[in-house]
C-alpha cells in the first residue's frame, strides 16, 4: 500500500481524491441564495463587484490553506490547522494557545453548523410557496422542520456508510445543483430578460457617503458575503481523508474557486438585470423564484421542474455543511479541545456522535424562524476563526520552527503579508462590520446567540482539560498497580523455585 493511502487519524480513512473532494464542496455556490437579495439592499448593482471581490479574496486566503493542507496533511482543514499551530510549543494541557487553537475550530464549526438550519428554512419557504396547497396545511416553520428531520436524517443515514459513499452521493446531487443554478444564470440572459440598464442605472446607493456609519456598513457586507464567497476552503477539510493530500487539497480548492466566482458574478448579475435593485429587495429571500417566473411563467410543468432540482441542490449544500462542521468536531477532539466523546467514529471512519449531535443543535436553529438572522449570527463565527487561522499561517511563516516542514504545495513569495492582510480584514474589521450591521438591520438577536455560542466554548473546554487531567491520572494509577503486580509475581516465582 502507498503511504498515500495509509489511513488518517483517528479513525478517519484516506478514501477520497480530489475530484470527490471537490463534488462535495460544489454545494458552495449555493450559499449565495440567502444573500441574493440581502446585498443589493446596501449596495445597489455593485454587489455583483462585491461578489467579485470577495470570490478573489477567497483565492488569497485558499492558498494559504493549500499550502497548510499539505504541510499538516493529517490535520482536518481549517480547524486543525489552527489547533495544531496554536498549541504548539504550548506545554500543558491548560496552554493560553491550546484554548485559543480550540476556540479558533469552535468558532470555524459555528460558522459552517447553521447552514443546515438556514437551507432547511429556504426549503420550507420554496415548498410553501411553490405548493399552495401544502401552505394551506402547515406553516413555513412546520414545513422547515419536517425538511430538516427528512434531510438530517438521510444525510446521516448515507454517511453512516463514510465520507466515500458521500461523496458519490455529491456526484449526483452536485450535477443536480449545478443545472438549475446555470439554467436560472444563463437563461435570462440568452432569452433577453436581462436589462443591463437595471444594473448599470442603479449601480451605487444614491444615498451613500464615505462617513464611518457607511464604512462600517461597507465591512459589513464584506463579512456576509465572505461567509458564502469565500467558503469553498471546506475542500481542504479532509486533509486526512485524500488519498493524495499533496496534490488532491490545492486542485479541489481551486476547482471550487474558479466555478465560485463564475456563478456568484452571474447570478448576482442575472437576477438584478431581470429584476432590478428594488425587485430583488422586494423579493429578498427567494428572489430566485421571480426570476423562474419570468422566464419559465407564472406556472408550468418547467418552472416546477426547475424549482424542485433547486430545493434538492440545497440537499448539496446542507451535506457540505453537515460533513465539514462534523469533522471540525471530530478534530476538537482529537486534540483534546472537546469531549473524547465527539471524536468518535464507527467502523466506516464516520464521526457519528457529531453528525447527531449536529442534527439536533440544527432543529433547535430552525425554531428562529429567519434564515437571515440564523446567517448573521453564522458569519459572526465563521470571520472570526478565518481571521485566527490566517493568523496561524503567518506563525508557521515566520517562527523557524517550522522552517524545515516539507511544503509540497507553496503559496507564492510574500504571501505571509497576505496572510497578515486578511486575517486582519476579518478580525476586527469585518467583525465589527457585521456586528453593526445586524444591529441596523435585525437587532441584536443574532449576534447575542453568536457570542453567546461562541463563549459556551471556554467551560466546555475548561470541563474537556478537565476530563483529560482526570483520565491521565487513572491511566498512572493503573499503570502503577500493573508495575507492582508484576513485582509481586517475581517474588512468588522466587520464592517458589529453590534453584534460584
Amino acid at each position: 500500500m502507498s503511504e498515500h493511502h495509509v489511513d488518517g487519524a483517528d479513525g478517519l480513512k484516506r478514501s477520497i481524491d480530489w475530484k470527490q473532494g471537490t463534488a462535495i464542496a460544489l454545494g458552495v455556490p449555493l450559499l449565495i441564495l440567502p444573500s441574493l437579495g440581502y446585498l443589493p439592499l446596501y449596495v445597489s448593482g455593485a454587489a455583483i463587484l462585491i461578489w467579485a471581490i470577495s470570490v478573489l479574496q477567497g483565492f488569497f486566503q485558499n492558498t494559504a490553506y493549500a499550502e497548510m493542507a499539505t504541510t499538516f496533511p493529517r490535520a482536518s482543514g481549517v480547524p486543525g490547522f489552527a489547533q495544531h499551530v496554536f498549541a504548539d510549543g504550548n506545554q500543558g494541557r491548560s496552554s493560553r494557545g491550546k484554548l485559543l487553537g480550540g476556540f479558533t475550530a469552535w468558532s470555524y464549526w459555528f460558522g459552517w453548523n447553521p447552514i443546515l438550519a438556514i437551507f432547511a428554512l429556504l426549503v420550507g419557504g420554496y415548498l410553501h410557496e411553490l405548493f399552495p396547497v401544502l401552505g394551506e396545511i402547515f406553516t413555513e416553520y412546520q414545513l422547515s422542520l419536517a425538511a430538516g428531520v427528512v434531510i438530517f436524517g438521510g444525510l446521516f443515514a448515507v454517511n453512516w456508510f463514510g465520507l466515500k459513499d458521500g461523496a458519490i452521493l455529491s456526484y449526483f446531487l452536485a450535477a443536480l445543483s449545478l443545472i438549475p443554478l446555470v439554467i436560472l444564470t444563463v437563461a435570462p440572459f440568452a432569452t433577453g430578460h436581462v436589462e443591463m440598464t437595471n444594473i448599470t442605472g442603479n449601480w451605487w446607493p444614491t444615498d451613500w457617503a464615505w462617513d464611518m456609519h457607511h464604512i462600517l456598513i461597507l465591512f459589513g457586507v464584506f463579512g456576509i458575503a465572505h461567509w458564502s464567497a469565500c467558503a469553498w476552503e471546506t475542500a481542504a477539510m479532509y486533509g486526512p481523508e485524500y488519498k493524495n493530500p499533496a496534490k488532491d487539497a490545492p486542485k479541489a480548492l481551486f476547482a471550487c474557486g474558479i466555478i465560485c466566482l463564475l456563478l456568484y458574478v452571474l447570478m448576482q448579475a442575472s437576477v438584478i438585470g431581470v429584476l432590478g435593485v428594488d425587485g430583488v429587495i422586494a423579493e429578498s429571500v427567494s428572489p430566485l423564484m421571480p426570476v423562474a417566473q419570468s422566464v419559465f411563467g407564472q406556472t408550468g410543468l418547467m418552472l416546477t421542474v426547475v424549482i424542485i432540482m433547486l430545493m434538492a441542490a440545497m440537499v448539496l449544500i446542507i451535506q457540505t455543511a453537515y460533513l465539514g462542521s462534523s469533522r471540525a468536531m471530530h478534530s476538537m477532539a482529537v486534540e483534546g479541545n472537546l469531549p473524547k466523546i465527539f471524536g468518535q467514529t464507527n467502523s466506516h471512519g464516520t464521526p457519528f456522535i457529531a453528525l447527531l449531535v449536529i442534527a439536533v443543535f440544527n432543529l433547535l436553529l430552525i425554531s428562529m424562524g429567519n434564515a437571515a438572522a440564523v446567517l448573521a449570527a453564522s458569519a459572526i463565527g465563521y470571520t472570526i476563526a478565518h481571521g485566527l487561522s490566517l493568523f496561524a499561517y503567518v506563525i508557521t511563516k515566520s517562527n523557524p520552527a517550522y522552517a524545515d516542514l516539507k511544503r509540497p504545495f507553496l503559496a507564492p513569495k510574500g504571501w505571509k503579508g497576505v496572510g497578515l492582510f486578511f486575517g486582519l480584514f476579518n478580525v476586527p474589521l469585518s467583525v465589527i462590520g457585521v456586528v453593526y450591521l445586524n444591529s441596523l438591520e435585525i437587532g441584536w438577536t443574532s449576534t447575542i446567540v453568536a457570542f453567546g455560542v461562541l463563549g459556551i466554548y471556554v467551560p466546555i473546554w475548561f470541563y474537556t482539560q478537565h476530563e483529560l487531567r482526570r483520565r491521565d491520572k487513572e491511566a498512572a494509577t493503573a499503570g502503577s498497580l500493573h508495575h507492582d503486580s508484576n513485582e509481586d509475581a517475581v517474588d512468588v516465582d522466587e520464592l517458589s523455585d529453590p534453584i534460584r
